[in-house]
């Protein structure tokens, strides 16, 4: 059958114009890889932590089981309180250490804050994996066993042996994960 510029072809002598059937396109292999969950969870926990309002460190965590996004959370005041980046860093007028006095902070650690929203929303998350952009502290790995958490994977390192001693010692393991 002659086709028409218009991508119709004449019938077979009826005069009426029929449009040319399209074929389906062949499959193919994607040509991009799709990255493995624990860098895409470490990945999602990175654009997290871009919601911090801390001025010395921005950490994002989140908390996932059977590869489902359970909370997230990132390191800043509690609901209400104003932000360091708005009032300037308590611990930085006092000139205290960055891994000592956690109590002289005006901010959650993003890991504190992703069990927090667990808490208030009803989510359980016994069985869960962390996903951090930092190790956990001593204070958050405490938290974290007591809720359940059995796998951690971070990106960057945090200097607490005592943290990771717990942590072995209650068998969750802690994987230091590089993107």
């Amino acid at each position: 059958m002659p086709e028409r510029k218009d991508g119709t072809s004449t019938g077979a002598g009826d005069g009426i114009a029929t449009p040319t059937p399209t074929p389906m396109p062949t499959p193919t292999p994607t040509t991009t890889s799709r990255p493995p969950w624990d860098q895409y969870f470490i990945e999602i926990a990175t654009a997290v932590s871009r919601r911090s309002t801390c001025l010395r460190r921005q950490v994002g965590a989140i908390l996932v089981r059977d590869k489902r996004i359970l909370t997230t959370g990132y390191n800043g005041a509690p609901a209400g309180v104003p932000h360091c980046v708005d009032v300037g860093c308590l611990r930085e007028k006092l000139g205290i250490p960055s891994g000592q006095r956690h109590e002289i902070c005006r901010g959650l650690h993003a890991e504190q804050n992703a069990l927090v929203q667990a808490a208030l929303h009803g989510i359980s998350v016994e069985g869960a994996t962390l996903y951090c952009t930092n190790e956990p502290c001593l204070i958050c790995t405490k938290m974290l066993i007591n809720a359940g958490v059995k796998r951690i994977v971070y990106k960057d390192p945090y200097p607490d042996e005592l943290a990771r001693e717990m942590r072995q010692l209650v068998g969750i393991p802690t994987e230091n994960y590089h993107i």
